[in-house]
């Protein structure tokens, strides 16, 4: 079940939490991942799937510069001859209310949470093409689904996540190539172990499943959308929020 031997899968923001998650999952499942951060900040991950017997290269990107897209993408092709799936989770949030909000937040987050999604499906969209399959997920939140306050920019980038799916979805259908969202509920991850505890009770008092979910339960969607099970979904917003937002 959910069988991705032979597959490559490029995941960004593969450094920590919800990244490094997937791309080890992936990496159990079969898939030999390509690790995406900046310097080489996703090498435990790497190391971690490495140990475990799975097959991982690291790769230094800048998710914000195209170029430096673009050398990863040619990187891999070089060495495996083909892609096979993209998961666009880099991201990044800087909370401000609206009024004290500075350009340079709004700036930034939009640049890393959807520019650069964007910047990446159009990197790996040719050989997926070319091949005729592929599967381009990507990571928003149930805060694109929802609103927050405070967080104007980063739902306005995780809401764009949708609509760039939806509408690449139907542009290359045709081609066999999937596209979808997993919109992450509250997920225990480094920063929210960083929420004190009373916080962190509060919250999961407001979700229907009475708890904070785990990193390998998002994993575990990416897989399945990224796995042959999945092949007549596209277009589609997967939550994983324990009914959050229903």
């Amino acid at each position: 079940m959910f069988d991705l031997t032979g597959r490559v899968a490029i995941v960004t923001g593969a450094s920590r939490g919800i990244g490094r998650g997937i791309a080890v999952r992936l990496a159990a499942r079969g898939a030999t991942v390509v690790a995406a951060s900046r310097g080489d900040h996703a090498a435990a991950a790497v190391a971690a799937i490495r140990e475990a017997g799975g097959r991982a290269d690291l790769a230094s990107v800048d998710v914000t510069d195209a170029a430096s897209v673009d050398a990863m993408v040619r990187a891999a092709l070089e060495r495996h001859e083909r892609i096979d799936v993209l998961v666009n989770n880099a991201g990044i949030a800087r909370d401000r209310l609206v009024l004290r909000m500075k350009r340079d937040d709004w700036d930034q987050v939009i640049a890393t949470n959807l520019t650069a999604a964007f910047t990446c499906v159009q990197a790996v969209l040719k050989p997926m093409i070319k091949q005729r399959s592929g599967r381009i997920i990507s990571v928003g939140s149930v805060v694109g689904q929802t609103g927050n306050a405070g967080q104007v920019n980063y739902a306005a980038s995780k809401a764009g996540l949708v609509g760039l799916t939806k509408a690449l979805a139907r542009e290359v259908a045709s081609r066999s190539i999937t596209v979808n969202v997993v919109a992450p509920g509250l997920i225990a991850t480094e920063m929210t172990d960083a929420i004190a505890e009373k916080a962190q009770d509060d919250w999961a008092s407001r979700i229907p499943l009475g708890r904070i979910g785990t990193v390998d339960e998002v994993a575990a969607a990416v897989c399945f959308l990224a796995s042959d099970e999945a092949s007549y979904i596209t277009g589609q917003v997967l939550a994983v929020n324990g009914g959050m937002y229903m």
